[in-house]
């Protein structure tokens, strides 16, 4: 008998800070977490800026057999035998996740500069391709990106705003789109429906940001 798929659950806590439902529990850059969960099978992370990478926060969902996947340029940051290390480029397996990984950086500012190989995921849950893009520009890398469900940066400033966002995601054409990476620190609060206007009728865009208040 075929092994029934479980549907994937997606919720967005704050800016990009990602958990995925399934099988396993997948966190991408835990941040704000507002309860003790220690219930982390992995967690990616995207870059070393603060509100990516938050030992405190990581300190509330991670237990004891916790995989850690991170850009090679973070490994001082945080080494050890669950520690997965990755580059720009690279295809691997992850506790039975393919996983890609794109470059993530900016094109017009030096936020997040290129040399450091920080990361966007393109991971595959229960068949679904999951793109989790970090903080970065619409750049040439990733108009080639092919996916099922994007959740994208819209806030502008340290990343591409909402109309940089929207034509990225009508180029790329997932089934649906999450919006991450404003209402707080950048972005205004209505940023998720003024970007849910330029996306294409067709893209379902889920603006989970907003349920959080």
């Amino acid at each position: 008998m075929q092994q029934r798929k479980r549907c994937v659950e997606i919720k967005v806590n704050s800016q990009s800070s990602i958990k995925v439902i399934s099988d396993k529990i997948i966190y991408f850059d835990p941040y704000q977490i507002r309860e003790e969960m220690h219930d982390a099978d992995i967690i990616f992370i995207t870059h070393d800026h603060p509100d990516h990478f938050s030992i405190e926060d990581i300190t509330k969902v991670e237990k004891e057999d916790t995989v850690y996947v991170i850009p090679d340029c973070m490994y001082n940051l945080l080494g050890g035998e669950n520690v997965i290390t990755l580059n720009p480029y690279e295809k691997t397996e992850v506790e039975g996740y393919e996983t890609v990984t794109l470059p993530s950086y900016n094109v017009r500012s030096g936020f997040h500069p290129k040399e450091k190989n920080y990361l966007g995921y393109i991971v595959t849950v229960e068949g679904k391709r999951i793109y989790v893009a970090g903080d970065c520009d619409r750049d040439d890398y990733n108009v080639k990106v092919r996916c099922d469900i994007a959740c994208v940066p819209i806030g502008g400033k340290f990343t591409m705003d909402i109309e940089d966002a929207a034509k990225l995601i009508n180029e790329i054409r997932p089934d649906t789109v999450i919006p991450t990476h404003y209402g707080s620190f950048v972005g205004g609060k209505d940023a998720g429906k003024r970007f849910k206007e330029l996306v294409e009728k067709e893209i379902e865009v889920k603006l989970l940001l907003d349920e959080n208040g």
